[in-house]
C-alpha cells in the first residue's frame, strides 16, 4: 500500500512507484475519474503524437461508397434486433 498526504496547498506528491507505473514525468498531464463506487482512477493523458501509427494501415483504401453501404448494412442490422 502507499500513502500521500495532502499539503497545506492542498497538493500531493504522487508515490514514485505510481509515477513509474504510469510513466509519468514532470510536465506530464494526466486525468482523474470518480467511479460510481467511490473510488478515483489515475490515467496518463497520451498526446496524440503517441497515437500515430498505432491503427495499421489496410492495404487498400476503402471507397465513400463501400462506406456508405457498411454504415447501411449495420443500421439495417441493428433496426432489425
Amino acid at each position: 500500500m502507499m500513502q500521500a498526504t495532502l499539503s497545506s496547498k492542498n497538493q500531493a506528491t504522487i508515490p514514485k512507484r505510481v509515477r513509474e507505473h504510469l510513466n509519468l514525468k514532470a510536465g506530464d498531464r494526466f486525468k482523474f475519474f470518480l467511479q460510481p463506487d467511490g473510488r478515483v482512477v489515475i490515467l496518463p493523458g497520451i498526446p496524440i503524437s503517441k497515437l500515430k501509427g498505432s491503427v495499421p494501415r489496410l492495404e487498400q483504401p476503402v471507397s465513400l461508397k463501400a462506406m456508405d453501404e457498411a454504415i447501411a448494412a449495420g443500421a439495417i442490422r441493428r433496426h432489425r434486433k
